[in-house]
């Protein structure tokens, strides 16, 4: 069994309630037809109710009726919603006036619903910028306890099964944060390992990237992967991680035991996380178009909810296969 179709089916087990703001958009509602059909998560849809009904009839959808759709405009928890978020926004000064008016915005309303319980997660970004997605999801929802950062993990899968876990390796941050420090390098590591666990089903094996190995550099850059190494091996200590480690040293298990022979990760990670962002975006770019590898994500990680942001270029089955991860975070969450 593939990986999204083993994600799929560990969705169809733990179903959650997951939120599709952009609920009159085709192709959500497309993925939300096929999604309730295939009994992989329960789905609020957010939107006019008459626009999604006449959009599921015109494309011939069987299975809207079995969503749960909410009118932003008019639905009986507006004011518990508007009093909560006075409420998380007091300190900003915000009036009720205005959180009537945001939760007008279907991407507020959203989150709100996670936050007050009513939803378990969030996929958006089909019609959205993700600026304007994380937006809300930064002000209402935040990061999890012990994270400051949120990054976004992709899982590679690779056309033969020599490296990482039987040919699937995940990366991290290819998507969000620029250049961490060794603190939310050490905090990445960490919510990239529980992501693994939550959506790969294996335990991580952690490789902290460098273009040095075990001392063979000296830089500052590499003093802050060894930093970051001692500070997220200090965070999870029920977690194998190690570096600093050259990718080479890192993957195959010859040079691993080669250059870093007292390591239980060189030469066996299933886990590369990378110093920069632009380095993990530039490698998964590279190994996804010249390895012919699957790229599946990324994976938003950090938030106190699984919220996850789409290509605005995405394809139905790529809504469909992030719900079903969304619904193992939130799963796993729980």
């Amino acid at each position: 069994m593939d990986l999204i179709a083993k994600i799929k089916e560990q969705a169809k087990t733990q179903k959650q309630r997951i939120v599709l703001p952009e609920g009159t958009e085709s192709r959500t509602l497309e993925a939300a037809d096929i999604i309730l059909g295939e009994e992989i998560a329960e789905i609020i849809l957010i939107g006019n109710p008459q626009t999604i009904e006449e959009n599921a009839r015109h494309a011939n959808l069987k299975n809207i009726g079995q969503a749960t759709i909410i009118d932003p405009l008019n639905h009986p928890k507006q004011q518990e919603y508007v009093e909560k978020l006075v409420e998380i926004r007091k300190k900003k000064g915000l009036t009720a006036e205005q959180a009537q008016e945001l939760l007008k915005d279907p991407l507020y309303l959203a989150v709100m619903m996670i936050k007050c319980g009513d939803a378990d997660g969030e996929v958006a970004g089909a019609d959205n910028a993700t600026g304007d997605v994380l937006r809300p999801a930064f002000q209402i929802v935040k990061t999890k306890p012990g994270i400051s950062v949120v990054s976004g993990a992709f899982f590679m899968i690779l056309p033969e099964s020599t490296f990482g876990e039987n040919g699937i390796l995940v990366f991290a941050d290819c998507a969000v944060h620029p250049n961490p420090t060794a603190q939310e390098l050490a905090e990445i590591a960490v919510a990239t390992g529980e992501t693994t666990r939550a959506i790969g089903g294996f335990e991580p094996r952690i490789a902290m990237l460098s273009f040095s190995t075990k001392g063979s550099g000296k830089h500052e850059m590499v003093d802050k992967v060894v930093e970051a190494t001692k500070l997220a091996q200090q965070m999870a200590p029920n977690m194998k991680i190690d570096g600093e480690l050259q990718a080479d040293a890192a993957i195959v298990e010859a040079i691993g035991s080669k250059k870093a022979p007292n390591s239980e990760i060189a030469g066996k990670a299933n886990v590369l996380v990378f110093p920069t962002l632009e380095t993990g975006n530039i490698t998964y770019k590279l190994v996804q178009r010249l390895a012919g590898a699957e790229a599946i994500g990324p994976v938003l990680q950090g938030m106190a909810a699984p919220i996850n942001d789409l290509s605005r270029g995405c394809s139905v089955s790529d809504i469909v296969n992030l719900v079903a991860i969304t619904v193992n975070q939130a799963a796993n969450k729980q």
